[in-house]
């Protein structure tokens, strides 16, 4: 379930020109591929900063992702079964079933998710989700 977004970016004549040398030459099959991999390779730079970032996240005591996270029936009776609501916050991709609608209400006390969510209306309606 892989899922991808188109984004803009705006760059300069001579950057530009240069991307477009080495597609012209076959280095790369097109702008967005070069692109692609310039950001691979920053976030592999970068491996490690990620990697704690998503270790404090994880340490709290709400929900948190990044990538694509489902909730399904069963964690929310989990989460139900505890007795307290917890926040839903993370990076990427939110799928929530219909089937769970009541269980999300009464289990999730918000979601804040820099992304996308897929759920219900109801859902979106109740957490003022856009």
């Amino acid at each position: 379930m892989e899922s991808t977004e188109k984004i803009s970016v705006n760059m300069n004549i001579g950057t530009l020109s240069q991307i477009d040398m080495l597609v012209d030459q076959g280095y790369y099959s097109n702008r967005s591929d070069f692109i692609n991999q310039a950001v691979r390779e920053a976030l592999h730079q970068r491996k490690e900063d990620v990697q704690e970032i998503k270790k404090m996240n994880l340490s709290t005591d709400d929900i948190w992702f990044a990538g694509i996270n489902v909730i399904d029936k069963a964690s929310l009776m989990y989460l139900k079964a505890e007795g307290r609501k917890k926040a839903i916050k993370g990076y990427g991709l939110l799928v929530i079933g219909s089937e769970a609608e009541d269980l999300v209400i009464e289990t999730i006390s918000s979601i804040n998710v820099r992304g996308k969510v897929r759920c219900s209306d109801r859902i979106k309606k109740h957490f003022n989700i856009k």
